[in-house]
């Protein structure tokens, strides 16, 4: 009989049971030198059902999309995530009364165009340090919408380059800024009649269109236009495209007009600057004029209705 018919019954299942067990042992191997069994789907951490996406702010449209080149347009901003807006700035200058309606919507009213000349200009709105308007930018278009509009972009356009061909310079005889200033009530609107002329580039014109004591008369007069005397007291009722009359050694007789041309609350002082020729100037300050180049004279306005 051979050794092998001779073994008994249990060696015989003593060497099955050693095989199973080298190829447990060798499956064994197998997994931990690749990759391990996917874990049944009952046992994995499922998404919370609950949770909130991220809210992302951004400001995606203006409206409207343009304005009046003197500013004051209230502008209507939409987005999302818009409840942490601090600041609107339009061509880099800072809008005013910017106010959150909710998350989704910020007004603020427009400040006037760089020297008032039409152009577009970027909308940057800002929540503290962050840009929300950088995924979608946003352009606010200057326009020449109204007789103030025309008048204020034709005096920051020409306060130092002399319209001669069409108005004349009268600086060589007395001083140019009330054909100046006259000029700008043209643009705006006014029409020349027989008190308040210049024709012919300066070859003709009367008193009250360049000569500063006649033009204040004609503005008190019951005959002349439809302006209100203020004081200087009353300088916060000043707006831009006024009138100032000045007067430097107190004699009752103007000695010199300017345009307004800026006006500004800082601190809750209303700050004034004006437009100007001889001395040429585009935002002269009306208390640096009182104080350090005239100090001890004095001023009023002439505010024009829009």
């Amino acid at each position: 009989m051979s050794s092998t018919a001779s073994r008994r019954p249990s060696e015989r299942v003593a060497t099955r049971r050693l095989s199973a067990v080298v190829v447990v042992v060798a499956s064994a191997l197998l997994w931990t030198g690749c990759a391990v069994p996917a874990e049944p789907t009952s046992t994995r951490a499922q998404p919370t059902a609950t949770s909130t996406p991220e809210v992302v702010s951004s400001a995606s449209s203006v409206s409207p999309a343009s304005g009046s080149v003197t500013g004051g347009t209230v502008l209507t901003i939409t987005g999302t995530g818009l409840a942490d807006v601090t600041e609107v700035t339009v061509g880099d200058a800072p809008a005013t009364d910017v106010t959150v309606t909710d998350d989704g919507t910020v007004t603020a009213t427009a400040p006037a165009a760089l020297d008032f000349q039409p152009a577009d200009a970027d909308i940057v709105v800002s929540a503290g340090d962050e840009d929300v308007s950088q995924a979608a930018p946003l352009t606010y278009t200057y326009a020449v919408v109204s007789g103030v509009d025309a008048q204020m972009q034709y005096a920051l356009a020409h306060w130092e380059n002399y319209n001669e061909a069409e108005w004349g310079n009268l600086n060589s005889v007395g001083g140019d800024c009330a054909n100046f200033v006259s000029q700008t009530l043209i643009q705006r609107g006014w029409s020349q009649n027989a008190t308040w002329f210049n024709k012919n580039a300066a070859a003709d014109w009367s008193p009250a269109w360049g000569y500063v004591p006649a033009m204040n008369n004609w503005f008190a007069s019951d005959t002349g236009p439809d302006v209100t005397r203020l004081s200087l007291d009353q300088r916060d009722q000043v707006k831009v495209g006024d009138i100032g009359m000045f007067d430097w050694n107190l004699n009752d007789m103007p000695d010199h007009v300017m345009l307004v041309s800026s006006v500004t609350v800082v601190d809750g002082v209303t700050e004034i600057a004006f437009a100007s020729h001889n001395l040429d100037g585009d935002y002269r300050d009306l208390d640096t004029v009182l104080t350090d180049e005239h100090p001890g004279g004095t001023a009023w306005f002439w505010s024009v209705p829009a």
